[in-house]
């Protein structure tokens, strides 16, 4: 079997070859507040001698999970300074707008290129006390980067679907190599942390901590709020489709059609999982004979909208506290599905489709608590729709399972914020 340090030299190979398209890539991934040469590192040394930690959570979704995660390390380790980066654009703003700098001391990069000597100017530049993976972004080098460092790793939230482990063990000998450099997995499931192990992951370096999605904070302003925007929507059936990918819209939309022949007075809230698709969804719903309201352009619906377009960033929660039951998207297409605790958690009916490779641990959970409706394809979901526009009490119950399932398994946050501050250097690495 192929050493771990040649498999990464082959690997750095084919990354510089690859050199001129991922760099395409990365300018078109971009945010006005942050400068291009992130991405090779470049950003300003550590200004004194101020601990630093770091966290990178990758995109939108991993940046949300790590919400509570983020917000606890600000509060336990004010003396530190901390640090998260993102691999997108979205993710960039979802940290600005759920971390602002009038309450957060908190600094945003983008994550540099997983090149040798990018990994390395990064690490030496941040010189972090310790580094935070939120869920899966095992970069070789920069991991690298970090042991020959001696800056501990710790993988939170840690989940690998068994999709995702047949394809790494295809570079098995290169993902050895990086979580050799882990000093600490924290696994949503006993599955999760068996895969770790069979890539490479030593034994004794991972434990099952549960979810921290299920540690997902809410208040009360969340469901004042959403009872605020179903009373200004009227007293009819609404529904929210969060999250939703190419080839789904569609299918939502002929789920809503089918529907409105029962419950003409419906109202659907189609949230698409990314933003650049805004206006194509619009566009799909106004070709569908839907009357369309945008929430970007600030339209309330009236009696006659059957659409409300979620066409801005940060209202998915406050959109589903308003809904009678929710549909989580990412599952009429292979995807893998999406945080379906969201809406359960808010005490709201969840509908799912079959593609749930990347929850499996969170679906079944829900599933045997009887707090999941699962449906197969557009007419399925209509049929289930129908069912609960016409039946309160099937909501209330479904609802409250859900709700109850998301109360009894929290406590992955205050398990990983323990293993974290066990793996905290007391003085500086470097």
């Amino acid at each position: 079997m192929m050493a771990p340090g040649i498999a990464r030299g082959f690997y750095s190979a084919l990354l510089y070859l690859l050199s001129p398209l991922i760099w395409w890539r990365v300018w078109r991934e971009h945010a006005l507040t942050n400068k291009r040469a992130e991405r090779l590192g470049l950003i300003a040394d550590a200004a004194d001698d101020t601990p630093t930690i770091w966290l990178h959570a990758a995109s939108v979704g991993e940046v949300l999970a790590a919400r509570p995660l983020i917000e606890e390390l600000a509060l336990r380790h004010a003396d530190h300074r901390l640090v998260v980066t993102t691999m997108t654009a979205t993710g960039a703003e979802r940290v600005r707008a759920l971390f602002p700098a009038e309450r957060y001391a908190l600094t945003h990069y983008f994550l540099p290129l997983d090149f040798p000597g990018t990994a390395r100017r990064f690490i030496a530049r941040l010189r972090p006390r310790l580094a935070i993976i939120v869920e899966t972004e095992l970069w070789p080098n920069l991991l690298a980067a970090c042991d020959r460092q001696h800056v501990p790793v710790v993988v939170a939230n840690a989940r690998l679907s068994d999709k995702a482990f047949r394809g790494y063990r295809n570079v098995a000998p290169l993902l050895r190599g990086a979580l050799v450099a882990v000093s600490w997995l924290a696994a949503k499931s006993s599955a999760d942390l068996e895969r770790f192990v069979a890539l490479g992951l030593p034994r004794e370096r991972g434990d099952v901590v549960g979810s921290i999605k299920f540690d997902l904070p809410l208040n009360d302003d969340i469901r004042d709020e959403g009872e605020r925007l179903h009373t200004e929507w009227g007293a009819r059936f609404v529904w929210v489709a969060g999250s939703t990918h190419e080839g789904e819209d569609e299918q939502v939309l002929a789920a809503h059609a089918h529907l409105r022949r029962t419950h003409p007075q419906a109202l659907l809230v189609l949230v698409p999982r990314h933003p650049q698709r805004f206006s194509a969804v619009a566009e799909l719903c106004e070709v569908s004979g839907e009357c369309l309201a945008r929430r970007s352009q600030g339209e309330t619906p009236s009696a006659e909208t059957s659409v409300l377009l979620g066409d801005t960033m940060g209202e998915l929660m406050r959109f589903y506290a308003a809904a009678d039951a929710a549909f989580v998207g990412g599952s009429l297409v292979p995807i893998g599905g999406h945080n379906l605790l969201e809406p359960a958690a808010l005490g709201v009916p969840v509908l799912t489709g079959p593609h749930l490779e990347n929850f499996q641990d969170i679906a079944e959970t829900l599933r045997e608590a009887q707090a999941l409706c699962e449906i197969g394809d557009a007419e399925a979901l209509g049929e289930a729709l129908a069912t609960l526009a016409d039946d309160p009490d099937q909501r209330r119950q479904l609802g409250a399972a859900g709700k109850a399932v998301v109360a009894a398994n929290r406590g992955a946050l205050e398990k990983t914020l323990e293993g974290i501050a066990a793996r905290l250097p007391s003085q500086p690495s470097l």
